[in-house]
């Protein structure tokens, strides 16, 4: 069988009567989100935030002392590497970017860490599991 039984009990966006944001709203986000990337990034050699390496990380992905304390957190409970933290911080870059935000804030890097792809474990005992939980 293909299908997987899907959760029981309501669930609210599925329910929701609210519409989505409109695709030219997005757009419009967008647009202004790369404008400000090439702005950033003019006589640099780098055309977006995922070009970014080190350095430009560092200087452009600064974050609070909460937004630390969250790193710090995610990096020892999800066992990041130094390759995903630096990803977490390009992509909360980009998210505060679409906001329009100057600065990455707590909430930028918790979306961001919520977008890391799960490792998939095996156990042979019980088979693969999802970071030490059943899928």
């Amino acid at each position: 069988m293909d299908a997987a039984p899907a959760p029981s009990g309501p669930d609210d966006k599925l329910s929701d009567d609210r519409l989505g944001e409109p695709s030219e709203a997005i757009r419009q986000r967008v647009d202004a989100a790369r404008k400000i990337q090439q702005a950033r990034f003019e006589g640099k050699g780098l055309t977006c935030n995922a070009d970014m390496g080190v350095a430009e990380v560092r200087e452009f992905c600064g974050v609070d002392g909460a937004g630390r304390s969250l790193l710090r957190a995610a990096m020892t409970q999800l066992g990041m590497s130094a390759r995903s933290y630096h990803r977490i911080l390009k992509l909360s870059r980009t998210i505060a970017d679409l906001e329009g935000s100057p600065d990455i804030q707590t909430h930028h890097l918790a979306e961001a860490i919520q977008y890391r792809p799960r490792r998939t474990l095996w156990s042979e005992k019980e088979g693969p599991t999802t970071e030490g939980r059943r899928p």
